[in-house]
């Protein structure tokens, strides 16, 4: 296939991170000489691939050959439901005009929170639901479900999106889209970064690097970059030592978390005073659950405490919790585009560091849908950093 038989397109109007997948995946035409995103005087949304005025002969049919990549991402005003409806009209648009695949790249997947609903058949967990899950459920759709259909009708013939933590989505999306849903994971980016960071140099004895995952939920992914730093750094001189540190939860109250050690914990807190720490997780929603745990680790005796996460929800609520001392640096992805508004991050702009994550998705798009490979040892993440967190004047040394 191809390079120019691959389109990549967004959902708004100048959506910086599409842009930039666009340009990393070798397009050459900018995404508004591709797409007309407009909206009618009623509101309506209507998107029109751009066609020759002059060309009769091809009405509705001038995507034929074609595969069209919609990059959706949660930025500017428009909600999660508006840009959601954006998409299935443009995925419909492509269809309509001919497009032989449509594939949704959505790095945050829409409703994955609405994972199950209030019956037994609706979604499916790692864990045995409860009368009170069920509940929690009541009276609400499986929304997850109705979306990934509505994908599916609209045009739809695969999803892209990146380190989905609920299970039944995954399922979910798995059988909707079969051999066409990926789930990418940022171990790579991460272990990467760190290791560019130097926290992965080997002082001598004892444990120089310790992974931790704040509930059971993250063991896999903390896992995951474990391998991914040992099979980087294996033609070291002297190779780092990977140690994991698996913590577990109690809730007293929807804001209240307690943390201690999991019984199946390779490590215990009495081993890590002294140690830099990295904790990671798939996302932050509220920071109640991250805090309490860096606040024990930190008791513990803990050297300097990274938090590096995927998905960054960047409320008022989060950046307030955030702040504590607790935490000294915090590595995020931009899944979720505003975190790169720095003004916006008020204090947390002195520890935090993003990874933009667009060559990384670019790739993808060459390998599996233009069946080319991209330019080898090529950095798959770019930085943004605030001049006012101490670690941007390190920039080049991270890169």
């Amino acid at each position: 296939m191809e390079t120019d038989s691959i389109l990549v397109v967004a959902t708004i109007s100048d959506d910086p991170f599409a842009i930039d997948v666009a340009h990393y995946s070798g397009q050459r035409a900018e995404i508004s000489d591709l797409i007309s995103l407009k909206q009618f005087a009623n509101s309506e949304f209507c998107p029109r691939f751009i066609s020759d005025e002059q060309d009769f002969a091809n009405i509705g049919r001038q995507l034929r050959g074609k595969s069209v990549v919609i990059v959706s991402t949660c930025c500017g005003q428009h909600t999660r439901n508006a840009l959601a409806m954006r998409t299935f009209l443009v995925a419909r648009a492509a269809k309509d005009n001919g497009a032989e695949k449509v594939y949704l790249v959505q790095p945050d997947l829409f409703f994955s929170a609405q994972d199950r609903g209030p019956s037994r058949e609706q979604g499916e967990t790692d864990f045995e639901r409860s009368l009170d899950d069920y509940k929690k459920f009541d009276g609400q759709p499986f929304s997850a479900r109705l979306y990934a259909d509505l994908l599916h009708h609209s045009g739809v013939d695969g999803v892209v999106t990146v380190h989905n933590h609920s299970l039944s989505v995954q399922r979910l999306f798995s059988r909707v889209f079969p051999g066409e849903f990926f789930n990418l994971c940022p171990s790579d980016l991460f272990a990467g970064y760190l290791m560019k960071r130097g926290m992965t140099a080997n002082p001598g004895d004892g444990p120089n690097l310790i992974l931790c995952a704040p509930d059971g939920g993250a063991v896999s992914f903390v896992k995951q970059v474990g391998e991914r730093i040992r099979e980087m750094s294996r033609d070291m001189l002297m190779a780092p030592s990977v140690n994991y540190l698996f913590m577990e939860k109690s809730r007293s109250g929807e804001r209240q978390v307690e943390m201690k050690p999991a019984a199946n914990s390779p490590m215990h807190l009495s081993e890590i005073a002294g140690c830099d720490i990295i904790v990671f997780d798939d996302m932050v929603r509220t920071g109640y659950t991250i805090v309490e745990c860096c606040k024990r680790l930190k008791a513990a005796g803990a050297g300097q405490i990274i938090f590096v996460l995927t998905h960054f929800y960047s409320s008022d609520e989060v950046k307030e919790n955030l702040n504590t001392p607790a935490i000294d640096e915090i590595v995020a992805t931009n899944t979720l585009p505003t975190i790169l508004n720095r003004d916006m991050q008020g204090r947390l702009r002195k520890k935090l560091l993003v990874l933009k994550i667009e060559k990384w998705i670019a790739h993808f798009i060459q390998e599996h849908y233009a069946k080319r490979k991209p330019a080898p040892g090529s950095q798959l993440y770019a930085i943004d950093i605030s001049s006012k967190n101490p670690r941007a004047r390190d920039i080049d040394k991270l890169y």
